[in-house]
């Protein structure tokens, strides 16, 4: 057999995992006709630009493949070339040095034979530096090079179950809400239901006034928040153009990580829209996330032509199928210093990236988060549509600013958002059971001591045309929503502590102020009813005075959210949609009845994912629009 023969010439193999004759990769390559003298020289000139390795921009550029590379590297470095299906690793040594090990810096330990342990690779200059760690552990070692996509394929393969259950439970427990349902927490909540009910049905007059009044509470409250936000200062866009590309010493490798789940029909789109992205691909990595056992999204990928900057990475199956669980399995297999997320329908600008990494690189390290703003390219689909993207322009470019300048967390949207990969994995990625991940992660940054800055660069994406549809994706927020306040609540005085009084009151008004005033907002409306004479529960409690207040907070709000919803418009240079705005008061019910369907959920299913299907409307606006005001924005 093959490995018989490989694994029997171990005995030639060089101690050391260096080029003992030091040979170029490029001359390598060229000598044996798989390279030209012209494209070696252009990418000698793009290594010399960006500080990177050669062989990254020969795969990346499709220059050569990848069998072709690492063969050619196993030359430089005088080591044996191997291939998956070649190798045969062996499982109680991966445990001996951990699989982290293995993910991290590219590795794969085989047999030991000769006296040696036969250790492949698919990074050999890197090797080297590794044998301080692996040879105390699997005693004296020998480098193999084995393609990168060969040995990732054959690591997931050997250790499987134990990569999913670390991406299941990466986040600590004192602060993931994987246990939330498991023990009385369901029960104590029908109680408190029942309670409730119990009140309501013995003294509903007054159940009925304390509701009304924390209605007001936190209609003042948004209220005033929207009124602050319409006159915080719009932050300026960062310009990232050739010259400032050109005046950075160095570039970070950036990884781009694109969950998908059932996407037949936005492949195609997906590609050809982050191929419009202009990173240098040597340095871009773009890792499509797809469930192993997603026919669908694979053949569709499959049919695609990925580009070699694209790969797939195949989450096996485990105990849930969620966004953040996947994200946590392909976290490991990417190389970037700054990790992003974009969702299968999004298109970004083409400079978007650029702009990342130069506002980075202008932030102090405690930026451990950029938040990039969210809009839709089917804004006139539909009047859910149009409503739709008022919400979201009302909250990309007033209320998030709002919150930054108030140096309150940041609930982070889940897609167009990036990290530093320092910053994501030490407060443990994400939590694979939360089903709003991006809200929970933005707290446990702020309270690990980061901070999380606003990109102006615009994103759009695909609304949701049905209200059925619309209902199913915000009930998921919400419940999310829930579950991150109930988790970081545990332990308030905890919470308080490392957030300190300001922040933690940003906190609560952020997450009460959402639930709150949905689901008690039929309670105000049921207010209007004294604009027109009809009865009213409290009809016979209010005096004239409290019901003069009454309108007037309700007055008062809808023309300062129609104001800033308008605001936020001019803002998204979208002003067509402001005659929309009286459709919102369809809006805002659909809110309250996902908010049912959320509650209802959270004790029954907490950690459901309501998927949302794209591809089912296509852009009416162009998806090359600019964004908003790029040099006031």
């Amino acid at each position: 057999m093959l490995h018989k023969s490989i694994f029997s010439s171990v005995r030639t193999l060089p101690s050391g995992g260096i080029d003992p004759r030091g040979r170029k990769l490029g001359a390598i390559l060229v000598d044996a006709g798989q390279l030209t003298d012209e494209r070696l020289d252009w990418a000698i000139r793009r290594q010399r630009r960006h500080l990177c390795k050669i062989g990254d921009i020969l795969l990346r550029h499709g220059l050569v493949s990848e069998h072709v590379l690492y063969s050619a590297l196993a030359r430089q470095y005088d080591a044996l070339f191997l291939q998956a299906a070649d190798a045969i690793a062996a499982p109680d040594l991966i445990d001996r040095i951990g699989v982290d090990l293995c993910v991290t810096h590219g590795i794969l330990p085989l047999r030991r034979a000769g006296g040696l342990c036969l250790v492949a690779t698919c990074e050999p200059q890197a090797f080297e530096g590794l044998r301080t760690l692996l040879e105390p552990l699997l005693g004296p070692v020998a480098m193999v090079v084995m393609p990168r996509s060969d040995l990732r394929a054959k690591l997931q393969a050997m250790r499987r179950h134990r990569l999913v259950g670390q991406a299941e439970c990466r986040v600590p427990l004192a602060t993931s809400c994987r246990t939330f349902g498991t023990g009385r927490g369901g029960a104590v909540a029908l109680a408190l239901l029942a309670l409730v009910a119990a009140f309501a049905w013995a003294a509903p007059v007054t159940i009925f006034a304390i509701a009304a009044a924390l209605a007001c509470a936190l209609t003042v409250t948004n209220t005033a928040l929207l009124l602050y936000a319409m006159h915080v200062p719009r932050s300026r866009s960062v310009e990232a153009n050739a010259t400032d590309t050109l005046s950075m010493a160095r570039l970070p490798r950036v990884s781009v990580l694109v969950p998908l789940y059932r996407e037949r029909e936005i492949a195609d789109a997906l590609v050809e829209r982050l191929s419009r992205l202009n990173y240098p691909r040597e340095l871009l990595e773009i890792c499509l996330v797809v469930e192993d056992d997603d026919v669908i999204t694979r053949d569709a990928l499959d049919r695609s032509d990925l580009p070699l900057w694209m790969n797939q990475i195949a989450v096996p199956y485990g105990t849930l199928r969620t966004k953040p669980r996947a994200m946590n399995y392909a976290l490991g297999f990417c190389s970037g210093d700054i990790i992003g997320i974009y969702d299968a329908e999004d298109a970004p600008p083409a400079d978007q990236i650029l702009r990342v990494v130069h506002q980075f690189a202008r932030s102090h390290q405690d930026v451990g988060c950029l938040q990039g703003r969210l809009n839709f390219y089917n804004p006139r689909a539909s009047w859910l549509t149009r409503c739709f993207s008022i919400d979201y322009a009302a909250w990309f470019f007033l209320i998030l600013p709002a919150m930054h300048r108030l140096g309150w967390p940041i609930p982070l949207g889940g897609t167009t958002v990036f990290f530093r990969r320092a910053a994501l994995e030490d407060v443990g990625g994400w939590d694979a059971h939360n089903v709003t991940e991006d809200a929970d992660l933005g707290i446990r940054l702020a309270r690990r001591g980061y901070r999380t800055d606003l990109l102006p660069s615009l994103t759009l994406e695909e609304a949701t045309i049905h209200p059925r549809a619309w209902v199913h994706q915000r009930s998921r927020w919400q419940k999310g929503y829930a579950i991150t306040y109930l988790v970081h609540m545990r332990r308030p005085f905890q919470l308080l502590r490392e957030l300190g009084l300001w922040r933690f009151a940003g906190v609560q008004i952020l997450f009460l102020g959402s639930l709150g005033s949905t689901v008690l907002a039929p309670v105000l409306w049921s207010f209007w009813l004294l604009c027109f004479g009809l009865p009213h529960p409290l009809s016979g409690v209010l005096g004239i005075a409290p019901s003069i207040i009454l309108m007037a907070i309700l007055f008062s709000s809808a023309l300062v959210g129609a104001a800033a919803q308008a605001q936020a418009l001019m803002r998204l240079r979208r002003p067509g949609l402001i005659p929309a705005l009286p459709l919102m008061h369809l809006y805002y019910p659909l809110a309250t009845v996902a908010l049912m369907k959320a509650l209802w959920e959270l004790i029954r299913r907490p950690f459901f994912w309501d998927k949302t299907q794209h591809g089912v409307s296509q852009p009416d606006v162009p998806i090359t629009e600019l964004d908003p005001a790029p040099n006031r924005a």
